[in-house]
């Protein structure tokens, strides 16, 4: 509400020639970032190679290590190695689904396993009181960087919003 309000503000209602300081500033909040254009490369790989292997399957097959907080016959959890909080774990299928645009009506119990795995996750890491994000990212522009669905849970501090 303040975001909008300060927009509704500080954005002139007559047209000029040149950008104002916040204009650009605010256009400076909307380029491209690195992880958008690291999303972009991801999508090209995926795309060129669907088969391919992801460094899911390495850790699904324990060819690379991880820190794994959670194993069952349906899925794994293990922390990500560049957490996004004090608290961020990935929790993701061991049957390949590689995004969630892909799931289909039979992988319905898979999600809702996914989720419920996720709710465990949190409450072993002590977010159930103070809340968390599960957030699952789909495709380039959803930012999605490996192509293996996967569930993050995301806490430990205050999270914003627009998440970006």
């Amino acid at each position: 509400m303040f975001a909008r309000t300060l927009l509704r503000v500080a954005t002139p209602s007559i047209r000029v020639d040149h950008p104002t300081t916040f204009q650009l500033a605010r256009r400076a909040l909307c380029t491209r970032t690195s992880k958008e254009t690291f999303a972009e490369k991801a999508w090209r790989n995926y795309t060129s190679d669907p088969t391919a292997g992801t460094i899911f399957d390495k850790i699904l097959s324990k060819e690379i290590p991880a820190e794994i907080v959670h194993e069952d016959g349906v899925c794994i959890a293990f922390r990500d190695i560049a957490p996004a909080a004090p608290h961020h774990t990935l929790v993701i299928p061991k049957a390949r689904i590689d995004r969630l645009s892909s799931a289909t009506a039979e992988d319905t119990e898979l999600l809702g396993h996914l989720l419920q795995v996720a709710k465990g996750v949190a409450i072993a890491d002590g977010l159930d009181t103070t809340g968390y994000r599960v957030v699952i990212n789909d495709g380039p522009h959803g930012a999605q960087s490996v192509y293996h669905l996967h569930v993050h849970v995301i806490g430990g501090r205050q999270m914003t919003w627009p998440p970006g």
